[in-house]
């Protein structure tokens, strides 16, 4: 337990500028399961690689890890979060996938927030889904500007006797007039 602020702050005959917090380089893991989320385990070291090969050896077990570094008076930092459950089921699935003959998963394979819960393969094949929906949406486009081009072709074939000729000659009295100019302006 970190000594309280009363406690640390005694009299000190030469001021050094450092950080005099008792327990700062301290680490916390805590760990929890979904079948006894009533019991979770707490480790406090001072050891960081100890406290990271915690970290390892809890998520492999299939508990959700938090990894906190101490900032002292009892506050803690969240440094990682780790979700083993989903780490064991996406290394159960690419032993299946494996099983079943397939590819292994990508180095560079990161799964977002959303699709977290899914393995590799899903991932490739939601985007071959979105590839496959973006090329339809293309071809979908490509097909109204060429129906869009084939009219006006139409609509200029038809009219280019129209538009060959010279503009009728309109008579004054069948002119038409503007209504909209006011009556100091006709």
């Amino acid at each position: 337990m970190s000594p309280t602020p009363k406690q640390a702050r005694q009299h000190r005959r030469k001021a050094v500028p450092t950080d005099r917090t008792k327990n700062v380089t301290s680490w916390r893991i805590e760990a929890s399961w979904d079948h006894r989320p009533d019991a979770p385990v707490v480790i406090r070291t001072s050891d960081k690689k100890r406290a990271r090969r915690k970290v390892t050896e809890l998520s492999d077990k299939g508990a959700y890890v938090i990894f906190q570094e101490h900032e002292g008076w009892d506050r803690w930092r969240t440094l990682r979060e780790v979700d083993g459950a989903a780490l064991l089921a996406e290394r159960a699935a690419e032993q299946q996938l494996a099983a079943a003959g397939h590819s292994p998963t990508p180095r560079a394979y990161r799964p977002d927030a959303e699709d977290r819960h899914r393995t590799w393969l899903a991932w490739m094949d939601a985007r071959a889904e979105s590839g496959r929906r973006a090329a339809e949406q293309a071809a979908r486009e490509q097909a109204e500007q060429d129906a869009r081009r084939r009219r006006l072709a139409v609509e200029a074939h038809r009219d280019a006797r129209a538009l060959m000729s010279p503009p009728a000659i309109v008579r004054p009295e069948n002119r038409q007039r503007a209504r909209h100019i006011t009556g100091a302006q006709r």
